[in-house]
């Protein structure tokens, strides 16, 4: 089982950029898949980013690819999102999420991951 908690959100001007961290528990962070979804007030929670096991791969929807990016640090256990060039309908409660995996992949549902943070706010204002 591994825990998760993310920091570094908080409130940037629209065109800004923003680094959200979120750190795991447990000494077998290489064997999570990793993602990064948010939830915006009054909306579903969507998916924003994920990368596999031991960031070789990554996966984007249209909605942030060439703004956000997203990294991992196995040694520190680890997992961050970069995201640039924000807009105000980035705003959401950002939340990190993982899942054991076995091969190279990476997950983009929800219910694929079982484990999740508590979410860190990023607000970006116009």
């Amino acid at each position: 089982q591994v825990q998760l908690v993310e920091s570094g959100g908080g409130l940037v001007q629209a065109g800004g950029s923003l680094s959200v961290s979120c750190a795991a528990s447990g000494r077998t962070f290489n064997s999570y898949a990793m993602g990064w979804f948010r939830q915006a007030p009054g909306k579903e929670r969507e998916f924003v980013a994920a990368i596999s096991r031991n960031g070789g791969s990554t996966y984007y929807p249209d909605s942030v690819k060439g703004r956000f990016t997203i990294s991992r640090d196995n040694a520190k256990s680890m997992v961050y999102l970069q995201m640039n060039s924000l807009k105000p309908e980035d705003t959401a409660v950002y939340y990190c999420a993982a899942r054991q995996a076995y091969s190279g992949n990476y997950y983009y549902l929800m219910e694929e991951y079982p484990y999740w943070g508590q979410g860190t706010q990023v607000t970006v204002s116009s």
